[in-house]
């Protein structure tokens, strides 16, 4: 790569994020001397100290003296002024973002992109897991854990040079990104510090798309008003490359049908291709999102050369990313779950999957708010989907690095949901939230934590304190 051409040693900031450890790994897998640094220690990080990355806590400009890097990529949390970044250009070393380092590996590459407003982690996770049993051997790059793998990145020996990424479109960095392949889950609004709406989002979607090689497939969810959008726009632009749409019924290129969720997590359903059907697919994750993330995994397999039996056999065995309606414990009765989603769109979706599965269990739901931004543009959304449990306990706004905002609280979400006719609580914190889940929660019932933050800390703390469980926090996998 002419990108990388000189360089030895490569700082990274920001480190014990899914998204730079990932990058770590593979770079130190390519060879690099690899460094980094964080504000503070995870699991992330402790996972890239075990293969010989020397890592600090903490962001000062001695970093720069101590590793004398020829090149430091830092992530969209570290700002411009940061002491430490601003020593490495003082200094004239090249500085760029996660995204535009992560897309020289993938551009050298036959690039298998991922991309979408909710579903990226769990569409490039199943496309990985069958790329990778079905004898491909791909570079994996997924934006958080991958439970059949236990790791969030790995770096291929297949022949092709395939290379499956999770593209990011928060900072728009995804448009530098060239895929022989395109998968897009939607096209929604989020990220509102970088979107003013939605149409700036689908604008960005068709850019990204153009940017494909010349006659990419494009494997695209028709059941999305934003990814129709997109399509139509394409369409009036002139691109004519090749489009396979997924959905549901038998119009599609892909289509599932006849789905049945399955009591206890999972679902059942019946795939065609081209109007043809092909057989039934069974999956142990749940929900109607999870079958349309795993038609796009067909779909992208097909392309590929994996047969439909095969790749289907594979998906049975999916398990699931981290944190997305992961099982954290069961005791005396009680289910305890934890779930990413932090916007209204994902969240209605978990809570969809979860009543499928388990329709006879009273929802208790600890939702951590995430961005002050964010939760600004979606309060009213959020609260209508909230209020469809049983009882709602607000933690205060995670706020990731952004400044409060007035008249922007956990309060204001509560007061929507009671409105509503829900039942929602504000806790001051993680401890309160978990006594009172103690005091609430009974056999019979699960509980749900929920949101991008550090939420799952409550489920860790009701589990250990409530139930006998030992205590293992900072075990659990963010």
């Amino acid at each position: 790569m002419a990108e990388l051409s000189g360089v030895k040693r490569i700082h990274l900031m920001g480190i014990n994020g899914a998204g730079m450890s990932s990058l770590a790994k593979l770079l130190s897998g390519l060879g690099y001397e690899v460094s980094g640094c964080d504000l503070e220690r995870g699991h992330y990080l402790e996972e890239v100290e075990a293969l010989g990355v020397v890592c600090r806590i903490g962001h000062a400009r001695n970093h720069i003296d101590q590793f004398k890097p020829d090149l430091l990529i830092y992530s969209s949390a570290v700002r411009q002024n940061c002491e430490e970044l601003s020593a490495a250009r003082e200094k004239g070393i090249r500085t760029v973002r996660r995204g535009e380092a992560l897309s020289w590996l993938f551009n050298a590459a036959e690039g298998v992109g991922v991309a979408g407003t909710h579903g990226k982690t769990t569409t490039s996770s199943m496309a990985g897991l069958i790329f990778s049993r079905a004898g491909l051997s791909p570079t994996l790059y997924v934006g958080g854990e991958m439970r059949d793998m236990g790791t969030n990145a790995v770096l291929g020996t297949g022949p092709r040079n395939l290379f499956v990424s999770e593209l990011d479109e928060s900072d728009g960095s995804f448009e530098l990104f060239h895929p022989a392949l395109t998968m897009i889950t939607n096209v929604d609004w989020d990220h509102v510090d970088h979107f003013a709406s939605k149409d700036e989002v689908v604008a960005a979607f068709v850019r990204f798309a153009r940017g494909r090689k010349p006659g990419a497939p494009l494997v695209v969810c028709a059941e999305d008003d934003g990814t129709r959008k997109m399509l139509q726009i394409l369409a009036e632009q002139g691109d004519t490359g090749p489009v396979l749409r997924y959905g549901w019924g038998t119009s599609w290129e892909w289509g599932a049908f006849d789905l049945t969720p399955k009591p206890g997590g999972g679902s059942l359903c019946h795939v065609c291709h081209e109007g043809k059907e092909l057989g039934t697919l069974e999956l142990a994750v749940s929900g109607e999102h999870n079958v349309l993330n795993a038609l796009a995994a067909l779909a992208a397999s097909d392309a590929l050369g994996v047969p439909f039996e095969t790749a289907a056999a594979i998906l049975s065995d999916f398990h699931g990313a981290a944190r997305r309606l992961q099982v954290m414990g069961e005791k005396d009765g009680i289910l305890v779950m934890d779930d990413y989603a932090h916007h209204p769109t994902e969240a209605a979706a978990t809570l969809s999957a979860v009543r499928g599965a388990y329709p006879d269990r009273r929802l208790l739901l600890v939702y951590q708010p995430h961005r002050y931004t964010r939760t600004a543009a979606f309060a009213g959304a959020l609260a209508s989907v909230l209020s469809r449990a049983d009882e709602v306990f607000l933690l205060p706004i995670y706020s990731a690095g952004e400044e409060a905002l007035p008249a922007v609280s956990s309060e204001d979400i509560a007061r929507r949901i009671n409105e509503a006719g829900g039942h929602g609580t504000v806790c001051s914190g993680m401890e309160e939230a978990a006594d009172r889940l103690r005091i609430r929660a009974r056999a019979g019932d699960l509980v749900l934590t929920m949101g991008a933050g550090n939420v799952f800390h409550v489920g860790e703390m009701f589990l250990s304190k409530s139930l006998g469980y030992p205590d293992f926090t900072n075990k659990y996998i963010m």
